[in-house]
């Protein structure tokens, strides 16, 4: 990671108010090397995105590693299989000390409410709060999913006791209008002009929080940048909340 521009550019630290709702993507196989970015980038971030690969490369040291740097963790493992495997699975991810955890709307109502079962049990066994168990409602690499499918996916999260959805920039204010209480978790994020890559449904940090978004998912707008601490001060400074 190249740091010299950063060293010639006045940098804006984000508030903590700010920080909470930013999410830092790890997309690694390397855990010493996740950990390093997420170090530097400290200042601007107060959520980190574990995803599969960094998973699959580490497992549950990725997380208790990040909630070790004083970060909140979005386990983003997409749970979606029978009921009492999801709800044994959130148990665990729970008591390591998650804060979020994604799981696939469309596995169905007791699917779902099985994961926030587990996730609860797993953090009071640990003496943990209690997760927020999000359910993805539509990819945002779908570009194709038919009208009726937000309403009946976040319909199915309200029923099962989900405390969030995740959902692109442009369902987020029809999922807040839906489920008013609702956490709105929007990927997808790229700052203006950069390239969307595989996001057909990208959007600004600042429209995300104009259309409603809690946290924003930002990954390779910062972290590919020529100087990740310079693109995320930059970003943080672009924001008018």
């Amino acid at each position: 990671m190249d740091t010299t521009a950063s060293a010639e550019v006045p940098l804006v630290d984000a508030a903590h108010d700010v920080r909470r709702r930013l999410a830092l993507v790890l997309d690694s196989d390397d855990l010493v090397e996740a950990r390093r970015l997420a170090q530097t980038l400290r200042p601007w971030f107060g959520v980190v995105k574990v995803g599969l690969e960094l998973y699959s490369a580490a497992g549950p040291d990725a997380i208790e590693t990040m909630a070790e740097l004083g970060y909140e963790v979005f386990a983003d493992l997409k749970l979606h299989d029978i009921p009492s495997t999801v709800g044994r699975a959130s148990k665990v991810l729970g008591s390591l000390g998650a804060s979020y955890v994604t799981m696939h709307a469309f596995g169905g109502v007791d699917m779902l409410r099985a994961g926030v079962e587990g996730l609860a049990e797993g953090a009071g066994l640990a003496g943990l709060e209690e997760p927020c168990a999000l359910a993805v409602t539509i990819l945002t690499s779908d570009a194709g999913a038919p009208p009726h499918i937000l309403p009946k996916r976040v319909a199915t999260a309200i029923e099962a006791g989900c405390g969030g959805l995740v959902c692109a920039v442009e369902d987020a204010r029809e999922a807040r209008q839906l489920g008013p209480r609702l956490t709105i978790v929007t990927p997808g994020i790229r700052m203006a002009g950069a390239p969307r890559h595989d996001q057909a449904r990208a959007a600004t940090p600042q429209e995300a929080f104009d259309a409603g978004s809690d946290l924003l998912v930002i990954g390779r707008a910062v972290t590919e940048a020529p100087d990740p601490v310079v693109a995320a001060s930059e970003l943080v400074e672009s924001l008018t909340l």
